[in-house]
């Protein structure tokens, strides 16, 4: 064989390994995530989380409930824009979703993410040290969260931030929750709960389709009626300091319900079920 015929097999070897290659390539980029790189995707986020000092989870749960309370003025303008039309509350339900897209987007402390995110390291690794810097870690955006929603109620109805006709909306849209009360509301905070924390299992397959994912779940909770505790504590700041509701009433009767409800639906279903499937996968 000449010189020029083998560099010429040589070449075209070399092209046959280069396809081969970007061959894997796509079809790595097509590939669905497999629960157990997904289980260690979020568990490592939760021990990033879990490490975190203090302040910064504060800051960070108090800007999350600033920003989530823009879904009950989202899904107000919404609500007030379609009067009339028979799909009104469905429409308006895709307000809701905004302030979700705007919390995950931005990486913000929501309580009810971490309903998964830190108690999958806890699970994985059980230990008093990751059981005490899970509770310090809900403790404190829990808080957070709702100094931020109350903030936001009080500027809205004291400094008059928006229209008073979107100000009269806010609270129409608001006293939905009203109805979602004790044993009532408990029940209804489950499946949001199971919700959020699907939201936070399929992110990482989500390339690209972030807003999507988020969005639909978000509109599933607002448009089935659903208990989310945080967004719900912005509709029970506002009608309080409104003066149709008292306070404690609301965070024992309407809150408090909510809170465990979501606990049992991220942690007590979607967390366990998600380590059932690719948890052992992991030792």
């Amino acid at each position: 064989m000449s010189s020029g015929e083998s560099n010429d097999a040589q070449r075209e070897g070399e092209r046959q390994e280069q396809a081969a290659e970007e061959q894997k390539e796509q079809a790595k980029e097509h590939q669905r995530l497999a629960a157990v790189t997904v289980f260690e995707t979020i568990r490592r986020e939760g021990d990033e989380e879990l490490d975190r000092p203090v302040m910064a989870l504060w800051w960070s749960g108090v800007a999350a409930g600033l920003a989530l309370s823009t879904s009950v003025l989202a899904e107000a303008i919404l609500y007030r824009a379609l009067a009339g039309n028979p799909a009104r509350e469905a429409i308006a339900a895709l307000g809701y979703a905004l302030g979700f897209v705007i919390v995950i987007l931005s990486r913000l402390q929501l309580f009810t993410e971490n309903t998964l995110s830190v108690v999958l390291p806890v699970l994985a690794k059980p230990s008093r040290n990751h059981l005490w810097r899970s509770a310090r870690l809900w403790a404190v955006v829990f808080v957070a969260n709702l100094v931020g929603t109350f903030a936001t109620a009080l500027i809205s109805l004291k400094l008059g931030t928006t229209s008073p006709e979107n100000t009269a909306a806010m609270l129409e849209v608001s006293r939905k929750v009203l109805e979602q009360t004790g044993w009532t509301g408990l029940i209804h905070a489950i499946p949001a709960g199971f919700f959020v924390a699907s939201i936070v299992w399929m992110l990482p397959s989500s390339k690209g389709f972030e807003i999507f994912t988020i969005t639909a779940f978000a509109w599933l909770i607002a448009a089935g009626g659903f208990s989310h505790v945080v967004v719900g504590s912005a509709e029970v700041f506002l009608l309080a300091i409104h003066g149709e509701l008292g306070l404690w009433a609301g965070l024992i009767t309407i809150l408090l319900p909510a809170l465990v409800g979501n606990v049992i639906g991220g942690t007590g279903l979607f967390a366990f079920l998600a380590y059932g499937q690719a948890g052992p996968e992991q030792e």
